[in-house]
């Protein structure tokens, strides 16, 4: 279930409080969703941020409001560090992701001098170990992870991590395949196509247009099963997986696919792919792979591959020029060699951070 109230201390001064390094007047704060200068502050800082760890920027300010909003922050809090006339230069927000895992962003400004930045992150970490004893305590645990990450050669985020206990568990492949228009023919159509004994199909629609909830608990069970021998895998409730997966910018209902077997007298899921939208503001948008997942018994028999193949053949049919996917390099299905197969090539790496945080007894 999804608390109604947060599980984190939303109040920044109850938990930390500027260190003695911090130029004088500078303090720390909560951003305000409703001021268009904060948000267009935060948008800056996340794509300077972008722009120097990969070569160039992709958040906008919707990825923004899905952590400072107010129906984000049933599941997050924020802070900013702000300079005396109220700019903000380093901004920390939290997610609690799943039980065990809370997820931390940690941005701080690229041109600060070196013991300004430092500080402004040493406040920021601070800030997240704190936030991680609350929503641990909240939900009964003896530790909490806080799970946050970096991009491949930023020596400087690295450093910090590192200085602030944090341990570099995983390399990331952000990978990204072109899409022609002739693709569209690649499967007879995204709605729905069988092959080999398997269906790929739609998630149903109910009344109102919005999809068939058995449907979307089918799904939500198939990637559940299909993850819970990788890495990091931590249980997740239905309403938290909607409630997430909805708060995606890119977030449609038309992209939501499961794969079935017919073998059996009953179709039987086995596998999902869940796609979003990747908008661009110079030029065709893309497809985005969220999660891909198949149950261990139905490896093998393509299906993975069909539900690949499905969204590829969606993109060209409506206009987009890309697909792109995230995937572990690390990663004991062989996946990446199924994409590479497929067409995918990595664009950029990124890396998983991880630091366990005892929770006292209270």
């Amino acid at each position: 279930m999804i608390p109604d109230d947060s599980r984190f201390e939303s109040d920044p001064g109850e938990l930390v409080e500027p260190p003695p390094t911090l130029p004088v007047d500078w303090r720390i704060a909560t951003p305000d969703p409703s001021d268009p200068s904060d948000l267009a502050q935060l948008t800056e800082l996340l794509r300077a941020h972008e722009r120097h760890g990969r070569g160039w920027p992709g958040s906008s300010v919707d990825d923004v409001l899905v952590e400072v909003s107010e129906p984000g922050l049933r599941t997050r809090e924020n802070v900013v560090v702000r300079d005396a006339g109220g700019e903000i230069h380093a901004w920390g927000s939290v997610h609690d992701r799943a039980g065990g895992r809370m997820l931390f962003v940690h941005v701080v400004e690229r041109e600060l001098p070196g013991p300004t930045a430092d500080a402004c992150s040493d406040l920021l970490f601070e800030w997240a170990v704190a936030q991680a004893r609350e929503v641990g305590a909240s939900r009964g645990l003896a530790v909490q992870q806080i799970d946050t990450g970096a991009f491949v050669g930023d020596e400087r985020q690295a450093r910090w991590l590192a200085g602030a206990g944090f341990e570099k568990v995983r390399t990331w492949w952000q990978m990204s395949r072109p899409v022609t228009p002739d693709e569209a023919s690649l499967v007879p159509s995204p709605d729905a196509w069988e092959q080999d004994g398997a269906t790929f199909r739609l998630v149903r629609r109910a009344g109102g247009g919005m999809p068939d909830e058995h449907d979307l608990r089918e799904l939500h069970e198939v990637l559940e099963g299909a993850f819970v021998d990788h890495f990091n895998s931590r249980e997740e409730t239905f309403e938290e997986f909607l409630h997430r997966l909805r708060e995606d910018p890119g977030h449609r209902w038309d992209h939501w696919w499961l794969a079935e077997l017919t073998d059996a007298d009953v179709p039987q899921p086995v596998g999902a792919l869940i796609g979003t939208v990747s908008e661009s503001a110079t030029g065709p948008d893309g497809s985005y792979v969220s999660y891909l997942g198949v149950l261990a018994a139905a490896r093998g028999r393509g299906v993975a591959k069909g539900l690949l193949r499905t969204i590829i053949a969606d993109a060209a049919a409506r206009g987009r020029d890309r697909v792109g996917l995230e995937v572990d390099a690390d990663s004991p299905t062989g996946a990446a060699g199924l994409y590479t197969s497929m067409g995918w090539v990595t664009k950029y790496a990124t890396e998983s951070w991880h630091r366990d945080v005892p929770v006292p007894e209270i």
